[in-house]
């Protein structure tokens, strides 16, 4: 992004302080500089030359880029895209023990393989903060679910062919999450194809400034998709989701990629949208639970998807969904943010916890692998033992009657 397209982007904030009970590190601090607002001014003034980018990176980093302050801003400023330009900005800039620890974090992150073989490492008490918070939100080690490269559509006639993203935390951590989609496309019509060829998105390093990194991540994703030959590919990771639908942006100076990108971009969905849009017709079984819902916030804030998910889980017979009290305020996780700025990051968490040990819930919902790790560690510290599940989860419970006979 060049001066004159900042210019024109940060030209549409007008201070009127509408996001600023909506961002979760003004409500933690109270600080102007740790606002939307605040931080726009603060990205403006490096473009017009009176400030340098290190001046203003402590302030850049401590921002979630939850979204929150997106809906909430009756200007239609796109803060998105400003704080990802911004980012992008200071990256160059960085301290070199600063460039190093994120060096180190995305040379790890994107990649699952090196994740699944480092989940289980407990790191030396002189650890740095990043390792050390890694250590308290990693999952509890679990066989990877081995997904085969299509899952064939049962019953009836088939209604959709579709990709289906596994990504890099997700495939690492959270590869049951990735089955039971699959399995819940399948048993609803859908032929699903998993190609071979994928990675990660690009969503985590987009998110935090690594725009080249990111775009390799996008190319390869467009790639893998296309020879696929699928017309609509879906994720069950409200990041990855957020992301892959602002390909076309994120690729449209590229001659070669940016109409394939423009294609790809349009056809993602997140798979609460296609089976919301599918309308179910494999039959739904009892559970007898009461689940807290949380709004991911590349789900709800990125993609204004709220009501597909709690509209799927209210098709659950014996169901009860409950609201937690804070509504659409971030859990801390944010990507890598619980790990680079872990002290912010665990307030938001307990905040988080507090919120659900409030209700007389069973269990709790997500649509997203970043905010089960931090709500599940969150819950912890809290004593608690209330598990958290991907919404998909609880689907695909629902269609499997031999669970519950």
């Amino acid at each position: 992004m060049d001066i004159g397209e900042m210019t024109a982007l940060t030209d549409t904030c007008v201070h009127c302080g509408f996001c600023l009970p909506s961002c979760p590190t003004y409500q933690l601090w109270g600080t102007e500089a740790d606002s939307p607002r605040g931080r726009i001014h603060l990205i403006r003034q490096v473009a017009d030359g009176a400030a340098a980018p290190a001046e203003i990176a402590g302030h850049l980093d401590t921002c979630l880029g939850c979204l929150a302050c997106v809906p909430a801003c009756p200007s239609g400023v796109k803060y998105d895209e400003i704080i990802e330009a911004g980012r992008t900005m200071i990256e160059p800039t960085r301290a070199t023990a600063d460039r190093v620890t994120r060096a180190g974090l995305f040379a790890l992150f994107p990649y699952p393989r090196r994740m699944s073989l480092v989940r289980n490492v407990r790191p030396p008490k002189w650890a740095g903060a990043t390792a050390r918070a890694a250590a308290g939100i990693a999952p509890p080690a679990a066989p990877r679910v081995r997904l085969p490269r299509r899952v064939a559509a049962r019953g009836g006639a088939r209604r959709a062919v579709v990709g289906l993203l596994t990504g890099c935390v997700q495939r690492a951590f959270f590869s049951q999450v990735s089955a039971a989609t699959a399995r819940v496309l399948a048993r609803e019509g859908c032929d699903v194809i998993i190609p071979r060829s994928q990675g990660c998105c690009g969503a985590l390093s987009l998110h935090a400034g690594r725009r080249e990194q990111a775009r390799r991540l996008a190319r390869r994703t467009v790639a893998a998709f296309a020879r696929a030959g699928v017309d609509v590919v879906v994720t069950d990771v409200a990041g990855c989701g957020s992301a892959m639908k602002e390909y076309a942006r994120l690729l449209a100076d590229d001659p070669r990629w940016a109409e394939p990108a423009a294609r790809f971009a349009a056809g993602v969905r997140d798979v609460t949208e296609v089976l919301a849009d599918l309308g179910p017709v494999a039959p739904r079984h009892p559970l007898a639970l009461t689940v807290a819902y949380h709004d991911a916030c590349h789900l709800g804030h990125g993609q204004g998807i709220t009501a597909q998910p709690r509209a799927l889980l209210a098709g659950i017979p014996s169901l009860n969904v409950v609201e937690v009290p804070d509504g659409g305020t971030c859990c801390g996780s944010a990507g890598v943010y619980n790990l680079l700025q872990p002290e912010p990051a665990g307030q938001l968490g307990d905040r988080k916890a507090a919120a659900i040990l409030s209700l007389d819930a069973d269990l709790v919902v997500a649509g997203n692998p970043g905010c089960v790790l931090q709500i599940s560690a969150a819950l912890r510290r809290a004593g608690s033992r209330i598990p958290v599940r991907h919404t998909v989860e609880l689907l695909d419970a629902s269609l499997r009657p031999v669970a519950h006979s």
